[in-house]
């Protein structure tokens, strides 16, 4: 399962996230630095309204939806590439993570320690992304002298590294992270296999106050962190008060919405980071649809029909003959299966067919 890592400054509102993200007390919630040392792991359900609307149809009462892991890693302080605040330890749980939320405190409350002192996002964000390029550029030197003894010796492998290690050099020091290099794919594909921290996909959480949720754009912290990641980096944000995700956490689904609508808002805030984060992923979802049960499955977005059968089981990917698909759409608006037939909407695809994000399938296989 792909996980994506909660990263931030100390005292930003990870832990309290997290917490709310699986709806558990696993990680501690504390005013002061490092009260994260070892990362806590959760696994997290995809919100899906398409899920209940299925079940309708099937006419089940199991549901299982799509599921992600995210891992709330300790805070991060400046020097953590040279060791500070157990700076190594940190930077390797990052490095182990698919996707990165980074949590940026949007919210004034003296109660609450800011470790530099006030509060500035776009300053915490540039705390962060230093420490994390300073770190690869120490990775690629090390990367970059092991090439460059095998290129002696005629290498095709260590000559395409050394070229490419030798342009992230230059763009590192520059302090540009390694996710806007410009790169082909192949290039890309390459690049993965240096594991470095900066060129990993990232999603900005603005965390709120409770007053700041019905219209974040009111909130010049939020907007400074926009128009600083529009500019710097092309990235998406989501806007959360954690503090009352946490509260959700304790409420039952209806009072929890009406406590959401008090507030002036429709939807938890946690809601959109998952499915923010689903997409930050590259991920997308198929469904499974019968008596037995409704099932979404998670695919890398531009797997064939086959692929997407692997999912499921090995079996069906290696048997695979067609994929019995109906799109989501076409599904629910024709109201059942057998009126979707009728009509014409299930069609038989093979092995170069593309899955596509809401398709409803049925896969035959040969033993």
């Amino acid at each position: 399962m792909l996980q994506v890592g909660i990263v931030g400054l100390p005292n930003v509102g990870k832990s309290t996230l997290f917490n709310a993200l699986t709806r558990s007390r696993k990680a501690e919630a504390a005013n002061y630095p490092f009260c994260t040392i070892e990362p806590n792991v959760g696994v997290v359900e995809v919100p899906d309204v398409r899920l209940a609307e299925l079940q309708k149809i099937a006419g089940t009462k199991v549901v299982i939806p799509a599921a992600i892991e995210f891992v709330d890693i300790a805070g991060l302080v400046a020097g953590a590439s040279k060791g500070e605040g157990l700076g190594n330890k940190f930077l390797a749980n990052i490095r182990e993570v698919d996707a990165v939320v980074h949590v940026v405190r949007c919210f004034e409350n003296d109660d609450i320690v800011h470790n530099m002192g006030k509060v500035d996002p776009v300053r915490d964000i540039g705390v962060i992304e230093t420490e994390l390029i300073l770190a690869d550029i120490q990775s690629v030197e090390q990367q970059l002298d092991k090439n460059q003894k095998k290129v002696k010796s005629q290498d095709k492998e260590a000559i395409e590294n050394v070229a490419l290690l030798t342009r992230l050099q230059k763009h590192l020091n520059e302090g540009q992270p390694a996710s806007s290099l410009t790169l082909n794919d192949e290039e890309r594909l390459r690049v993965k296999t240096y594991g470095l921290l900066s060129s990993k996909a990232v999603l900005y959480a603005c965390n709120v106050s409770e007053s700041d949720l019905a219209d974040p754009s009111k909130n010049p912290h939020v907007l400074a962190v926009r128009k600083h990641i529009a500019q710097q980096h092309g990235c998406e944000s989501v806007v959360i008060c954690a503090q009352v995700e946490a509260e959700l956490c304790d409420l039952p689904p209806d009072e929890a919405r009406e406590f959401l609508q008090s507030l002036g808002v429709e939807d938890s805030g946690v809601s959109e980071l998952i499915r923010s984060s689903y997409k930050l992923l590259g991920l997308a979802t198929y469904f499974t649809a019968g008596e037995k049960e409704v099932r979404a499955w998670t695919f890398r977005q531009g797997m064939t029909a086959p692929q997407c059968a692997g999912v499921i089981h090995t079996d069906f990917e290696k048997g695979f003959i067609k994929a019995e698909v109906v799109a989501y759409t076409d599904l629910i608006k024709c109201g059942s299966v057998a009126a979707a037939r009728d009509a014409g909407k299930y069609r038989l695809e093979g092995k170069e067919y593309t899955f596509k994000d809401g398709d409803v399938a049925l896969f035959r296989f040969a033993n």
